[in-house]
């Protein structure tokens, strides 16, 4: 680890960029996931869904940028390349023979929800080793995601 005068203990500032180089993983593989989404997505909603998955994939990138930063705010090397997050990415993998718009709404509102699920466990775990600062970033990413969901959700639901 790098030498910082950031207060927190070394071996919570340790134990939490174990965590978010984890999260960091699955933030990269989830930026290309809306990527994959957004090149490939037929069908009567196309302009819809392909703005849609672009503007969730601009967000995606931001919130890579914010757990990188905070990675090495606290000591450590953020480590984001697309080998390690496909190594460790917990999301599962985005059909690569799909094109119905529906199928990716689908695929991209499972990948959404596994993102925002770890993500939540994250700040949680953060709060416990009192790391409220990195508990506040992944409060905020948690609620990004939360949005995105609802808005890619909202092309299936229906009132009964």
């Amino acid at each position: 680890m790098h030498e910082t005068a950031n207060d927190l203990p070394r071996d919570r500032r340790a134990e939490m960029n174990v965590l978010m180089n984890q999260r960091l993983a699955d933030a990269v593989d989830l930026f290309m996931q809306m990527k994959q989404a957004h090149w490939n997505v037929k069908g009567p909603n196309f302009i819809g869904l392909h703005e849609l998955f672009d503007r969730i994939h601009n967000a995606v990138g931001e919130y890579v940028d914010l757990i990188a930063e905070r990675i090495v705010q606290l000591g450590r090397a953020a480590e984001g390349t697309v080998r390690v997050a496909a190594a460790r990415s917990r999301l599962a993998d985005y059909p690569l023979a799909i094109a119905e718009g529906v199928v990716h709404v689908e695929a991209v509102a499972k990948a959404l929800a596994t993102f925002g699920q770890e993500v939540r466990s994250t700040a949680v775990e953060a709060d416990e080793l009192e790391d409220f600062d990195t508990a506040d970033l992944f409060t905020q990413v948690s609620r990004g995601i939360d949005k995105w969901l609802w808005f890619v959700e909202a092309h299936v639901q229906t009132t009964r």
